[in-house]
């Protein structure tokens, strides 16, 4: 068989198979076969070191033109198929518009931070500023500026985790009241939000804590703002029907000092479980700034007075939402969380 006939054979196998194709891929295996580097096409034309010297022109010519032919209805095959491949792939992936959504699962704000966030909009409404420092402490900071010297009993109240160094994870957020006074000058009315660490762990409490502390320094504050104040922010909080009460009290940076109760948010101060039977349950610790405190910042204890509190956001939570073990709080569970979707109302202008 001449070149010739080999060429118009291989032409017409080509244009068969190319039509005969029923994909892409297919389609390509057809063109690496007839026109790549070892294709079909190459071997044939192999044959041309045999030709007379004048025939090899026309062989060459012929080849192109089938070759050109050949890749002309590979192009045409290959935009069919394409748009056949696509319009099946959409079928496919077509999607029912009708069908039910899944739907997505919103966030809700952890019921710790809807209370931290509750507490710090009711005080703030109040005056008071929004004041931050580190969870380490060094030992001045965190007892000695606070009247707790090191061989004070009281720090056998602060279960401590202490660092290597001589520094300690902060037990309370009252060491920032210490740098606010050390850097500012009266008139100061701050809140501290914060986490605090104590070695503790049972149903009520935990060695990572929150804790608001409050600070009003000026000249002639007077122990009934500082009743006033709690006593408005408790109502607001629980309600303004709830009694409150204080209690003498100690604390080493506080004098005189008291502990402040609220009438039980369960049995209305009939006496149940939660109260103890008492008909009272124990919200916070404040007094009236010491004078050693003052002291140890520089300020004259004889030209300023103030107050401070402090309170557990988590012993808020808790009584709040009526539950009994503070560990809920930091399991992560869905179906815990899921239960506190709430706005506190002090950020949506509901408390008056």
């Amino acid at each position: 068989m001449s070149l010739v006939d080999q060429l118009q054979t291989l032409k017409n196998k080509a244009f068969s198979d190319i039509q005969q194709a029923v994909s892409t891929q297919a389609l390509e295996e057809i063109r690496v076969e007839f026109l790549g580097k070892k294709g079909l096409l190459t071997e044939v034309l192999k044959g041309m070191a045999t030709l007379d010297v004048a025939q090899r022109p026309l062989i060459g010519q012929a080849a192109n033109e089938i070759k050109t032919e050949i890749q002309a209805l590979y192009q045409e095959r290959v935009t069919g198929l394409q748009r056949q491949e696509r319009d099946a792939r959409l079928r496919e992936e077509a999607v029912d518009v009708s069908l039910p959504g899944h739907g997505t699962d919103l966030g809700l704000r952890h019921p710790l931070n809807q209370v931290l966030l509750e507490v710090t909009a009711i005080f703030q409404n109040l005056g008071f500023s929004v004041q931050e420092g580190p969870d380490v402490e060094s030992d001045y900071y965190n007892f000695e500026a606070l009247n707790i010297p090191k061989d004070h009993p009281a720090r056998d109240m602060h279960d401590t985790f202490y660092l290597k160094n001589g520094d300690v994870l902060r037990t309370h957020t009252s060491p920032v009241q210490i740098r606010t006074m050390t850097q500012q000058t009266p008139p100061i009315r701050i809140i501290v939000p914060g986490k605090v660490y104590r070695c503790d762990t049972d149903v009520t409490h935990s060695p990572m804590f929150h804790q608001v502390e409050g600070l009003y320094v000026d000249k002639d504050v007077t122990f009934s703002q500082l009743k006033g104040t709690l006593s408005h922010f408790l109502k607001t909080f629980f309600g303004k029907d709830k009694k409150v009460r204080f209690r003498p009290s100690y604390f080493p940076f506080t004098e005189p000092s008291t502990e402040v109760d609220v009438e039980c948010v369960k049995c209305e101060g009939h006496g149940c479980n939660v109260c103890k039977r008492s008909g009272w349950l124990e919200i916070l610790g404040a007094g009236m700034v010491n004078r050693k405190v003052f002291d140890s910042v520089g300020y004259d204890p004889d030209q300023v007075t103030g107050f401070a509190f402090g309170l557990g956001i988590e012993r808020l939570a808790m009584l709040k939402f009526g539950i009994p073990d503070i560990r809920f709080f930091y399991e992560n569970d869905k179906r815990f969380l899921g239960q506190f979707g709430c706005v506190p109302k002090a950020l949506t202008g509901e408390i008056k």
